[in-house]
């Protein structure tokens, strides 16, 4: 499948940037494959070009959005959300060349890493209501920045084992999960009061800034690794936080400090606490409806099923010996593949039901994935054709198919949400979403040990991307879960979703 380290950045069951080298099952988003995204990841912004109005001077535009400095400050955050996929491959090799670690291992480590996105609501709640130095937006990127700056200078100096590695990659994981939050908590500011079109148009700026960003980061990302060293790739990553931290100045906000709600709105404060506990109750009413509880729990074990990655990459590099710049060059590859897929979805799927959008896709993928067992015994040489070739065709189709079956999770996340609570909602229902991508993670992680696959022994390798592969298959009989679908509100819907690489 897709080829890539296992290193999440975000969201989801994976995104196209962040797919672990030939992954032996379609992935969903960082598509139903990181971290983890990262996570990956990808996600819904129903969001606007934004009060482009007060910017009537600024004559430069990009995707008919004008380059006023508020829109300059989101369009980089995304970019750097992208181009921070310059350490993924290095973070792989790390653990596995330096640190020495067994694919269980590093799989344990990428969940760990995964866990700052399962708690997105809190990070939306804290810069809404509790001011830093007087600002709720520009105070936290800039810290954000630093906090990621931090992390990834220990990993280029003086992080030298396991926990101190998993304890820094947590740290950049968090850093990269608040910026987010806080520059979509911008373009819905945004969004208010704005045409359809226009929110469109930034829609476009902001994702093609991160799918950039990880382009980028994907031509670059193997070579630096074979030429440098990790450590200097680390370094290299060092850089790229502190421009979320420059690009915040450029953020237009009202400064709070003074206000007697800012000087005292702490946690101990009575209307903090009832305000927040207003907040929690509406939140749970909404999940316990039946029309959000079930579909939630159809994306959870959906997204919750094992995963081979880090298995895969051990073998591709360590057996048949994938070099960091033809990783990279495959990074690049599926890169490119998941604009298809979202094209594919765009143009061909959004109007098709979801349940059969997810029947199809998740059956199509399953039978894809088992062509990793022909990576793996020798088949596909046996047909002439070589590991390397087969390793980027296979990449492409599947990243391609896991993207475009991703976006109906995106989708179907955005029509539970109800009236008056859609950021909060939607934030936690893709916090449970990477919830399930971070169990099937932990479940990975302990089929390969159970198979007994470590970083030089594969016989059973596999069995292992059989058994994954067939597990795919288990939430379909819950297909029932999900709402029936009207083709009409779907097609509206869709105008509103973006997907991002993580």
């Amino acid at each position: 499948m897709s080829v890539a380290a296992p290193f999440p950045a975000s969201s989801h069951r994976r995104d196209g940037d962040d797919e672990p080298l030939l992954d032996a099952r379609i992935v969903v988003g960082a598509g139903k494959g990181d971290l983890l995204t990262s996570n990956m990841e990808q996600e819904t912004r129903t969001s606007s070009s934004g009060r482009t109005n007060r910017y009537i001077g600024s004559e430069v535009k990009i995707f008919g959005v004008e380059l006023s400095p508020d829109n300059v400050a989101v369009a980089m955050v995304y970019f750097v959300q992208g181009v921070l996929g310059l350490s993924r491959l290095a973070v792989s090799f790390y653990l596995k060349d330096d640190l020495h670690l067994d694919p269980a291992e590093t799989a344990v480590i990428s969940g760990f890493s995964a866990l700052p996105w399962l708690i997105k609501p809190l990070y939306g709640f804290i810069s809404d209501s509790v001011p830093l130095f007087g600002y709720r937006r520009r105070s936290y990127l800039i810290l954000s920045g630093l906090l990621g700056a931090l992390s990834w200078s220990l990993m280029a100096t003086f992080v030298d084992s396991k926990y101190g590695a998993a304890f820094c990659i947590l740290l950049g994981s968090l850093s990269v999960a608040f910026s987010d939050v806080v520059v979509d908590s911008m373009v819905v500011e945004r969004a208010r009061g704005e045409s359809q079109s226009m929110s469109g148009s930034l829609q476009s700026l902001c994702w093609g800034s991160s799918a950039f960003g990880g382009i980028v980061s994907s031509y670059f990302s193997g070579s630096l690794v074979d030429a440098y060293g990790v450590r200097f790739v680390f370094g290299v990553t060092t850089l790229l936080p502190l421009i979320t931290s420059a690009v915040a100045v450029l953020v237009k906000e009202q400064c709070v400090l003074g206000s007697a709600r800012a000087q005292n709105i702490l946690f101990a404060s009575p209307s903090f606490l009832e305000s927040s506990r207003e907040h929690i109750i509406e939140l749970w009413k909404a999940m316990r409806q039946p029309n959000v509880f079930l579909p939630t729990v159809f994306i959870f074990l959906w997204q919750a099923t094992p995963q081979s990655d880090s298995a895969m990459f051990y073998f591709t590099t360590n057996k048949l010996g994938f070099t960091p710049e033809f990783l990279g060059r495959v990074k690049l590859v599926t890169s490119v593949a998941s604009l298809l897929g979202v094209g594919l979805y765009n143009g061909f799927l959004k109007n098709i039901p979801f349940r059969k959008i997810f029947l199809v896709t998740t059956i199509f993928g399953t039978a894809l994935g088992m062509t990793q067992v022909f990576l793996v015994t020798g088949l596909n040489r046996k047909f002439g054709i070589s590991d390397e070739w087969f390793a980027i065709g296979d990449s492409l189709i599947l990243t391609v198919l896991g993207q475009a079956s991703f976006m109906p999770v995106l989708v179907l996340a955005a029509r539970l949400c109800p009236e008056g609570m859609e950021a909060t909602l939607f934030a936690t229902l893709m916090s449970i979403s990477n919830g399930g991508s971070v169990v099937g993670g932990l479940i990975g992680a302990g089929l390969t040990q159970l198979f007994g696959v470590t970083k030089d022994r594969f016989d059973n390798l596999a069995f292992l991307i059989i058994l994954c592969n067939l597990s795919s298959l288990l939430p379909l009989p819950l297909l029932g879960l999900l709402p029936q679908d009207n083709s009409d509100t779907i097609s509206h819907e869709n105008e509103d979703i973006e997907m991002k690489s993580n």
